[in-house]
């Protein structure tokens, strides 16, 4: 078969089944002369804008240790009231400077701890431990069908905007937060198709969003992906769930294994 016959996506698996750790990415360069973020090179406003933005992520941190019981808690306000008021923070600095992606993550951040993991999704039976984890457990489906769009849109947009051309450096602060985002989005998937795989569980994703037409195979697929992006750009753990949630790698090792019961079962 002539590989012009092949899909970029076939040979991405081909590619995958003789080394599980490979990907399309080609080599990271990193240059320390680069500006910290392609589209805020002037250092006294990127400067300016990550103080905002460090003040967000601090009273973030404060909330989260009043959660885990480490500090006082709020007398005025909870948890999900500060979150939020942290969220429309992150809405004016993203308002203010809409090329700058680290806000997107963080806001993206920011929105999966406050309506959890299973917002792409709706299911009959949600657990308590699932609720347990998540700040506003009441939210309609309209509600979470919105803010599973603006998070999916945020993590896009800041992969977009950070990932340089061809062969072409980015600097240690670009590829940090483009591992932390595809890092984000792959662990959305992987979860989505998770929860996908149980019974009576629908899609809960707005009709313009490309996931809408995704099965449990596809999410499986981008998760597996995005942890392999998010690998490239220097996170370890991702590097190590491309490999653990590729659904070929897993297909191919289930082959193995039967294989080998065969075998020394004698059958």
């Amino acid at each position: 078969m002539s590989s012009a016959t092949l899909t970029t996506h076939d040979l991405i698996v081909l590619e995958k089944i003789k080394d599980p750790e490979s990907g399309p990415a080609p080599p990271l360069l990193i240059s320390e002369s680069l500006p910290k973020d392609p589209h805020v090179t002037d250092q006294e406003l990127y400067q300016s804008i990550i103080q905002q933005e460090r003040g967000i992520i601090s009273t973030v941190q404060e909330i989260e240790l009043q959660i885990a019981g480490l500090k006082p808690t709020s007398q005025s306000s909870s948890p999900l009231t500060q979150y939020l008021i942290c969220v429309k923070k992150f809405d004016k600095l993203i308002e203010d400077y809409p090329n700058y992606a680290s806000a997107r993550n963080n806001r993206a951040q920011a929105l999966r701890r406050i309506y959890g993991d299973a917002m792409l999704v709706k299911s009959p039976l949600e657990t308590l431990g699932e609720q347990a984890t998540v700040l506003d457990p009441t939210a309609s489906d309209a509600l979470l069908m919105s803010v599973s769009k603006r998070v999916l849109e945020d993590l896009t947009k800041a992969i977009f905007l950070l990932t340089p051309k061809l062969f072409s450096p980015l600097s240690t602060q670009a590829a940090k937060t483009l591992s932390q985002v595809y890092t984000q989005r792959g662990a959305l998937y992987h979860l989505t198709a998770k929860r996908l795989s149980s019974k009576d569980t629908v899609l809960r994703i707005d009709e313009k969003q490309k996931e809408v037409q995704w099965k449990v195979i596809d999410f499986e697929e981008n998760a597996s992906m995005d942890f392999m992006m998010g690998g490239t750009y220097g996170n370890e753990i991702a590097k190590a769930l491309a490999v653990t949630t590729n659904p070929t790698a897993k297909l191919c090792g289930d082959m193995v294994r039967e294989a080998m019961r065969r075998e020394y079962a004698g059958v």
